[in-house]
């Protein structure tokens, strides 16, 4: 995961709207695939940074024996600094590494072709 990370810029760059309708011919079907993309991601980075931190904590939840650990810290300074899910969800989007699938267009398109085998069928009769 962290490899993706590493190409993707840090900061928001004003887009093209264009380019984003281009794949899926409705900017709002786009922005829907960014959105569950980004959350899918934003889970990710979440489950791996609770594992990491798990890693430093111990069964003594006293206030007395809190300290500050650097390298838990690092971890969390880290994961700071990683790009926005967003980010990510939409550079994946615009170099076409993302798989996305409407079933709604899906079964339209399965409905217009059987309309067509019949039509089909009913003109060789």
């Amino acid at each position: 995961m962290e490899d993706n990370k590493k190409k993707v810029v840090n900061t928001t760059i004003t887009r093209n709207t264009a380019e984003f309708s281009q794949m899926t011919n409705n900017i709002y079907e786009t922005v829907a695939v960014l959105t569950k993309r980004a959350n899918q991601i934003a889970i990710e980075e979440k489950k791996e940074l609770h594992k990491k931190i798990e890693e430093f904590s111990n069964n003594n939840d006293g206030l007395d024996e809190y300290y500050e650990n650097r390298e838990q810290i690092e971890v969390v300074r880290r994961f700071e600094k990683m790009p926005k899910p967003v980010l990510v969800a939409t550079e994946e989007y615009l170099n076409h590494e993302l798989y996305y699938r409407n079933p709604a267009k899906e079964d339209q398109n399965q409905q217009k072709m059987e309309e067509l085998e019949n039509e089909v069928i009913a003109d060789k009769q």
